[in-house]
């Protein structure tokens, strides 16, 4: 390798301030990520003429923004967040959080007396403000627009302290004797927005409005038992007993039109592990409708806390979750020292044991569906042990439900696939039929509860089944276009493209091609037809559906929006189409960037969408429904153009295998193509489609930020990869190698400062490449498999799932068990040729990884330092496969910064690579300083 001569590089110390002043710009520095600003919860008034966001810094207090789109009056509001306009369109609502710095100081401090959010009611006719101190949380009156509520912090005076002082001197113990309490509520207010006037309520614990904003109902949770119940408030502001009594009341649902549900142990407080029942009004006081051991349910069985209470979409029902009787927990006399603690691994279990413990509270917390009419009084147990997931269909209305049990195959989990056997139930009386056995996938039961569907893998096909019938209906077999993922290279049965749903009425099913959208109907009345009538097929083109109203599971017949983007330039747009007119869609606006986030506004022809590319922020615009009167309504980052930054542009060329393929290369800012660059090469799989993917500067949870290392002079290079079953890091290799030869061959790469970097898949194929090739003058492989043999037969820990099915049917293309073919766990093993490695190395891998086991990272740190390679490991502790910790992203990208610019600038190395940092200087220092500027032969000719 060569090297840089010190008077060169010192040159270039001195001299680049100058070169920079000149052109008015400046590379980015770390220092850079605290004030990049993304955007956040945008949403329109009903009327459509505001408009909030947030813009949220890397670092530090965001900023909440409110905006009039007719006259541009603009509001900001420093720390505000979980903006809500009401339904009249008069008012903002938000809270207004506390300063990081004060939250900062108060833990340092270790107060008790953390500062706390307050709240904003903004009026939208004269933009005057009201604010209140200490507030939890708020809800707005649904399609009211007259009232609102809002919770007050615990004790916000103090009295909590105070009281807990008194107890204290009184040598009152914290723990209770008898059946479990909630927490003492606070102070609930319901607060009429015209006026200002305002009705107090002790110790609520949680409120929620009706759908139509009549009434608003409450629990409360007071000392002693005193006020413990359920509340309703209604236009004169007067709270309402609806049931009372010492006890938990929990999982209050209100309907659209006022009716309550909700659960309470009140009637069962002798026992130690008190169960709940289910109480319902529709006005008035509420009765019990479910009690513990209802005749209804299993023996012993009672509706579940741990279960959510709803109403179905008319009121008419409540679906509630019920489980086994609680328990109380076993009297264990055993010294807890002297407990024994271990666990059984059994080849019967139908889970490995890790994924038992991973799930374990989840299992301890399961829950059955249940319903009751609240007409008839009836109620039905529709999942049970043996079914134990089970969806209604119409919004909970439905006649029937689908039941889906993965049970009897959770062995298959571990080296093959998640399969499941699918039911359907009367809603009537519970009783079920199974309708497909054995199936992979969840099945989806479409919103009228006709049909469920599912994708066949195996047959490649969409398939229906009949609900009444139980008839399996083959949906997409007689059309001729593929809707399985052509690109799709795994071992295992190829996915679809994907559906949009339902049409009314359960009339026809949408699903995708790679580049149409198809309507076809279950019940053969109609012919397939395509609805983008091949314009995407025709012109290259993939049509997808927007989803404007999340809340309607019903994809409109008649005017709908839809998503364009062009598989090979990779321009995007947004069109329009009509279902049901015949006629080819219409393109409304599109170009080379990448159009997104389409947000309509409820009650108004007003729009919102994002544009970007890689130099342009995705910023929003607002428009009229044609879009392309569009206008650009934030500016988030200014502050961009004052940064060194950089384009991306698509390139093209063949595999050694000869297959065609595409990839980004991003060019500095004032690219010379006369000049030799450092390179960097970075990959996942297939990455092209995020050409125009705008990348924020941020200290990444693993990998090199694009914008960071652009700025900072290097080019950056992003492959596709494609694979062949068996062979995945040759297949890397094949991919990689000759698309950076063809970038060298064009002159501008500096052949001795390419680098490359990934993490995880990216870092086993990188760890992989380097013991085949010495193109690289560094490299970063995170998180990497190293030994196929041992990762085999480890464990995700994240999910406790045996790693073997990866490798047999999933992102590592084996395609077979380690006896199915021993020499491709060997052949594709960097452990077994890294005395073949050239390249030095860094790898971050965490001691919490829960997808990699980190001893992956070890077994090839370990050979690399026998062998005297020069390779280093970061360790952070207690951190995941990612870094979570923002501190810890941070210092990561620093050191990966300082190793790149070491081996592809000449940079002088820091003490952590030069040196290292003993264990005992662990926590002392970081080792990030500098040592010297590296010196180079007479021969090296000046390149940066």
């Amino acid at each position: 390798m060569k090297t840089i001569r010190w008077a060169l590089a010192l040159s270039v110390l001195v001299t680049a301030p100058l070169a920079l002043s000149a052109q008015q710009k400046i590379p980015l520095e770390h220092d850079a990520y605290a004030i990049w600003n993304s955007i956040q919860d945008e949403d329109f008034s009903r009327d459509g003429r505001w408009l909030v966001y947030r813009l949220v810094p890397g670092d530090g207090d965001a900023t909440l923004v409110v905006e009039n789109l007719e006259d541009g009056r603009r509001v900001t509001v420093p720390r505000g967040a979980d903006p809500g306009f009401t339904a009249d369109s008069r008012f903002l609502v938000a809270l207004v959080e506390p300063a990081e710095a004060a939250v900062d100081a108060a833990r340092a401090e270790s107060s008790r007396d953390a500062p706390g959010d307050s709240l904003l009611i903004l009026s939208l006719s004269d933009l005057s403000e009201t604010r209140i101190a200490d507030v939890r949380s708020f809800r707005l009156a649904g399609d009211s627009g007259a009232w609102m509520a809002y919770l007050m912090e615990e004790d916000a005076d103090g009295e909590e302290e105070e009281e807990e002082g008194q107890a204290a001197a009184a040598g009152e113990d914290d723990e209770e004797d008898g059946p479990p309490r909630l927490d003492d509520g606070t102070e609930l207010v319901a607060r009429d927005l015209a006026t200002g006037e305002e009705r107090r309520f002790d110790h609520a614990a949680s409120y929620a409005f009706s759908g139509d904003g009549g009434a608003l109902y409450y629990t409360a949770s007071g000392q002693d038992g005193a006020a413990d119940g359920v509340y309703r408030v209604g236009a004169v502001g007067v709270a309402e007993e609806v049931a009372g009594g010492e006890g938990r009341y929990l999982g209050l649902a209100v309907a659209d039109e006022g009716a309550v549900a909700f659960l309470t142990d009140r009637d069962d407080r002798g026992a130690g592990a008190p169960a709940f029942s289910l109480y319902a009004a529709r006005e008035g006081a509420a009765t019990v409708q479910v009690a513990p051991g209802a005749e209804a349910l299993p023996d012993d069985w009672a509706p579940s806390e741990h279960g959510e209470v709803s109403f179905s979409g008319s009121g008419a029902r409540v679906l509630f979750r019920t489980a086994p009787r609680p328990l109380p927990d076993p009297e264990d006399e055993t010294p807890e020292d002297e407990r024994v603690q271990v666990d059984v691994w059994n080849w019967k279990d139908p889970l490995l044991q890790p994924m038992q413990l991973v799930q374990l509270e989840d299992e301890l917390e399961r829950s059955y569906q249940a319903v009751l009419d609240l007409g008839s009084g009836r109620v039905v147990q529709l999942a049970t042990t043996e079914v134990p997931d089970v969806t209604v269909a119409d919004d909970g209305d439905g006649a029937v439900a689908m039941g889906r049990s993965g049970l009897p195959y959770g062995p298959l989990v571990s080296w093959e696939a998640s399969y499941a056997d699918l039911y359907v139930i009367d809603v009537a009386d519970g009783s079920r039929r199974q309708v497909a056995e054995k199936v992979r996938g969840q099945g989806s039961l479409s919103p009228d509860g006709g049909y469920i569907t599912r994708w066949d893998g195996d047959r490649r096909i969409w398939v229906a089944i009949d609900t009444g019938s139980g008839e399996e209906i083959d949906l997409t077999g007689g059309i001729d276009a593929g809707f399985h993922r052509v690109l799709d290279d795994r071992p295992d049965l190829p996915g679809s493209y994907g559906s949009a749903g339902w049409t009314a009425g359960d009339a026809a099913f949408l699903v995708y091609d790679r580049y149409d959208i198809w309507a076809v109907d279950p019940a053969g009345a109609a012919a397939p037809r395509n609805l983008t009538r091949g314009a995407g097929r025709a012109s290259d083109t993939r049509f997808r559906y927007v989803d404007l109203d999340t809340a309607d599971p019903v994809v409109p017949s008649a005017e709908v929006y839809l998503s364009a983007f062009h598989l090979y330039d990779k321009s995007s747009g947004l069109w329009r189409g009509d279902f049901d007119a015949g006629a080819a869609p219409e393109r409304l606006i599109a170009g080379d960037v990448r159009y997104a986030g389409l947000l309509r506004a409820q009650d108004a022809e007003v729009f919102a969408y994002t544009r970007s590319t890689f130099q342009e922020f995705p910023d929003l615009w607002v428009a009229g429904p044609a879009l392309g009167d569009g206008r650009k309504v934030t500016d988030a980052n200014p502050q961009q153009s004052g940064y060194l930054w950089g384009t991306a542009e698509l390139v093209e060329w063949t595999s050694m295998d000869g297959v065609p393929l595409q990839g980004i290369l991003y060019k500095p800012e004032g690219f010379d193509p006369s000049q030799e660059y450092p390179m960097m090469v970075y990959f996942y799989e297939r990455s092209s489609d995020g050409l125009h993917g705008y990348t924020a500067p941020a200290p990444g949870s693993s990998s090199i930020n694009r914008s960071f290392y652009v700025s900072r002079g290097y080019l950056l290079f992003v492959p596709d990869i494609p694979y062949r079953e068996g062979y995945p890091g040759e297949s890397a290799l094949d991919a990689v190698v000759p698309g950076v030869l063809e970038l060298v061959a064009e002159g501008y790469v500096d052949t001795d400062r390419i680098g490359v970097q990934g993490h995880s898949w990216g870092g086993y194929q990188i760890a992989y490449m380097v013991t085949r090739t010495d193109l690289f003058a560094a490299a970063e492989a995170g998180a990497p498999v190293s030994n196929m043999i041992s990762a085999y037969g480890g464990i995700r820990w994240q999910s406790g799932r045996s790693r073997a099915v990866q490798y047999e049917r999933g992102q590592s293309r084996i395609g077979g068990s380690l006896w199915d073919y021993p020499l491709r766990y060997i052949e594709n093993s960097p452990i077994f040729t890294a005395d073949k490695i050239n390249t030095p190395i860094l790898m971050l891998h965490n001691d919490e990884d829960g997808a990699v086991p980190w001893y992956q990272g070890i077994e090839l740190f370990v050979a690399l330092r026998r062998l005297g390679k020069p390779v280093w490991m970061l360790n952070y502790n207690g951190e995941a496969h990612g870094l979570r910790q923002r501190h810890n992203q941070k210092d990561w990208a620093i050191r990966m910064q300082q190793f790149f610019d070491h081996y592809l600038k000449g940079a002088p190395a820091p003490v952590w690579m030069e040196e290292g940092v003993p264990a005992t200087m662990k926590g002392r220092t970081l080792g990030l300083e500098l040592t010297r500027v590296r010196t180079i032969s007479e021969e090296e000719p000046g390149r940066y």
